[in-house]
């Protein structure tokens, strides 16, 4: 059980509400130490790389963020003395020349990502608007008519909030960014509470999925303490900032706040690669932040800090082995009279 088979289920229910998904997805995530899941899918495009066909994605590990703690092994938020950007990180310096170059011309996102599947490669568009629509297809005909047709989807205040903290990081104060990321879809490990306040808000994101936990035979989780909550932090900020880069890439301060906050992560790993010609930067997440079983790497174009790949590696008999998938990007600034009329 995961949290889309969550959200499959109340589909035969009245459709909850954005706030309604937001907390569900967090809760289930939260408690069953899973990575969001994000698939991601981009006219103008952005010096991209010919990115190959890849497989589903999904996850996000973090790195390391040494969190403060009560007495109560409950996070106080960011330490201050030791939450600082490393000035020298090639991250921080990528994320200053984006946001010099600025954000070319349009109002929307177009992101296309392409996943391989054992029957074949399989392509996903998606636009993402400023004013935090959506349009989905499953190719370019089938995208150009629901933006035709207005047919968003419900706005989502996760996606709002992810972009705002992005944002909020780009501009200077990352501290407050961090909790503002970690804590977008709500806040079920108490980050700031008192002992008692957490264990009230753990218990209340239980009782959101814990039938789903009975049905699917087993036991509602306590509430995570020492390493383990640290860890579930960490897969929060990484993946809630992720998904702030693969909905808004194309934004300029949205992808430079991702930069400074992801080269917060002392155990996120910054390499160099090449891809197909261009140079680049891979971004590698130790495996405890995902429950042991798998190490994420992502790779951002080295120029401008686009992302070009993601991928989940299996880790060797880990306790619960997972599958191996690969998704890859494209993404650019369009209008949306442009995708109606089938221009991109």
């Amino acid at each position: 059980m995961d949290e889309m088979d969550l959200m499959k289920d109340l589909r035969e229910v009245p459709s909850p509400r954005p706030e309604a998904y937001d907390r569900a997805r967090t809760a289930l995530h939260t408690a069953m130490a899973e990575p969001v899941n994000t698939v991601v899918r981009p006219k103008r495009w952005m010096s991209w790389t010919k990115a190959g066909v890849a497989a589903v994605s999904a996850a996000a590990v973090a790195a390391a963020v040494v969190m403060g703690t009560t007495d109560g092994n409950v996070p106080a938020g960011p330490s201050d003395a030791a939450q600082q950007v490393v000035v020298e990180s090639p991250l921080v310096k990528l994320a200053s020349a984006v946001q010099a170059a600025g954000t070319l011309p349009g109002e929307a996102s177009l992101i296309i990502n392409t996943k391989l599947l054992p029957d074949g490669p399989q392509l996903y568009y998606t636009v993402y608007t400023d004013q935090g629509q959506v349009f989905t297809g499953d190719s370019p005909q089938n995208l150009a008519a629901t933006v035709a047709k207005g047919a968003a989807e419900p706005a989502s205040p996760f996606n709002a909030k992810v972009t705002a903290a992005a944002r909020l990081a780009a501009n200077g104060d990352v501290e407050k960014a961090k909790v503002d990321m970690i804590t977008a879809a709500g806040n079920p490990l108490g980050i700031g509470l008192s002992p008692a306040e957490a264990d009230e808000a753990w218990a209340r994101a239980m009782a959101e999925v814990e039938e789903k936990f009975r049905e699917s035979g087993q036991e509602v989780p306590d509430r995570p303490t020492g390493e383990e909550l640290e860890n579930r932090i960490d897969n929060h900020l990484f993946s809630n900032t992720t998904h702030a880069l693969y909905i808004a890439a194309s934004d300029a301060e949205v992808r430079a706040g991702v930069l400074k906050l992801l080269a917060t992560m002392e155990d996120v790993t910054i390499g160099k690669t090449d891809v197909d010609g261009q140079a680049a930067l891979t971004l590698t997440a130790a495996p405890a932040i995902q429950g042991g079983n798998t190490t994420y790497v992502l790779t951002v174009n080295a120029d401008n800090g686009l992302p070009i790949r993601s991928e989940g590696i299996p880790v060797k008999d880990a306790a619960e082995p997972s599958k191996p998938w690969v998704v890859n990007y494209k993404t650019g600034r369009v209008t949306l009279a442009d995708v109606a009329a089938g221009k991109f």
